[in-house]
């Protein structure tokens, strides 16, 4: 005959063992998501100091910008009158736009 107060130390040991693992892959669900939102950010800084410093210095300046920032330039275009300029720039595996004017 089996006494059931026996296995209550049993159940507590599964549900923590559960809870740990459970715990366990959130925690890499969360770094991985983080890491993510994080070269997305960095991917926009950068296109945004590209995307600014390229109205003073082109193509070149966009180019060292954004590697500055760890990312790199893959396009580049001026705009009508060529007081706009567009880039876009990856970091990793994120990529971001950005578009800047000296227009009044």
């Amino acid at each position: 005959m089996t006494n059931s107060d026996d296995d209550g130390g049993q159940a507590a040991v599964m549900v923590v063992m559960v809870a740990a693992a459970l715990f366990m892959a959130l925690s890499a669900a969360v770094l991985v998501v983080g890491g993510h939102v994080i070269d997305r950010t960095r991917a926009q800084t950068a296109a945004d100091a590209a995307a600014l410093g390229a109205l003073q210095g082109g193509r070149e300046a966009a180019a060292a910008l954004a590697a500055r920032h760890g990312a790199e330039l893959v396009t580049f275009e001026k705009g009508p009158g060529d007081r706009t300029v567009i880039v876009v720039v990856r970091l990793g595996d994120a990529t971001a736009s950005a578009a800047a004017s000296d227009a009044p």
